[in-house]
């Protein structure tokens, strides 16, 4: 009866967090929803690859952003963590999460440039990991209007030619993205618009593709009480 009673006792204790922060996860792997129909591309040709580490999803390069719906539709407050690869070719690597999605033409999103992961020109670093909000605020509008505040540096960036995670946490209207396990996020912004929840995409911006593996979504709820 004891021992009953100390497994439920340490059952309790792992699931008390995710009992009282009220959060759900899913844990999907890209190239299965591909195999199962699960994904809409806009802008871009999509396939399979295999390999010894599992097979991935390849985004391929194309003019223009990109966009790879994932079966999700009304993600508002939570964490979305990706497992991703660009390659080190300057101007050809933009990755990153669309999330609160209406469309194709409104969107929030959070994308890297590995190319300048770990560039020699300080300017370029600064330029590593970026906010966006569209349609009304475009990388180059926040550039020129507010530089710096929408793109940020890596602190011990990954290498650019690898795969590597980046986790986003949205709460209300604050963003923040980490790159793979840093304790402190690379950027933290606040959002630029009054959407609050939407659709989860996969990102490439214009002339890049890239590759894509296991997606975490945690989905805040509201606090559950334990009596």
């Amino acid at each position: 009866m004891k021992k009953r009673t100390k497994s439920a006792y340490i059952f309790i204790l792992i699931l008390f967090p995710f009992l009282v922060l009220g959060q759900e996860q899913q844990i999907i792997e890209a190239a299965n929803l591909y195999k199962k129909g699960k994904l809409k591309s806009v802008n871009r040709e999509i396939r399979i690859v295999p390999s010894d580490s599992g097979a991935y999803l390849k985004i391929v390069e194309n003019k223009k952003e990109g966009i790879v719906w994932l079966p999700v539709k009304d993600f508002k407050n939570g964490a979305i963590e990706i497992e991703m690869r660009g390659k080190d070719v300057f101007q050809r690597s933009f990755i990153g999460i669309v999330f609160h999605g209406i469309d194709a033409v409104n969107y929030d999103a959070v994308y890297c440039r590995p190319f300048n992961f770990s560039a020699k020109d300080s300017v370029r670093r600064i330029h590593s990991v970026q906010y966006i909000s569209h349609p009304d605020f475009t990388w180059e509008k926040l550039r020129k209007e507010r530089n710096a505040v929408f793109e940020k540096e890596i602190i011990n960036p990954p290498s650019a030619d690898n795969w590597f995670t980046m986790k986003l946490v949205i709460d209300g209207k604050t963003v923040k993205a980490y790159i793979g396990n840093a304790v402190e996020p690379s950027l933290t912004v606040e959002k630029l618009n009054t959407r609050t929840s939407g659709k989860i995409g996969l990102f490439t911006a214009d002339s890049s593709g890239g590759d894509f593996k296991t997606i975490k979504i945690n989905y805040e709820k509201a606090a559950k009480s334990i009596n």
